[in-house]
């Protein structure tokens, strides 16, 4: 659904994780194979994915940019 969807480092967003809405933000764009938060991520520049870090725990996951929510910054 998202595929344009433009990320950009300390983006503020939100995801979902457990049930719960997490608030955080974007520490990188991942676009190839990488180790990230302890797990082997599969990413490419056609299907990037972003390293964030949650503001409540202070720590990092991955996660693909259709489950990610960017947080509006007001009225657009």
């Amino acid at each position: 659904m998202a595929k344009g969807k433009k990320l950009s480092k300390g983006d503020k967003v939100s995801w979902n994780s457990h049930g719960q809405t997490v608030p955080g933000k974007v520490k990188k764009k991942i676009t190839g194979r990488a180790e990230v938060a302890g797990r082997t991520v599969d990413a490419s520049k056609d299907e990037p994915q972003y390293e964030v870090e949650s503001d409540k725990s202070g720590r990092n996951a991955v996660h693909k940019p259709e489950s990610l929510r960017k947080k509006g910054g007001g009225g657009s």
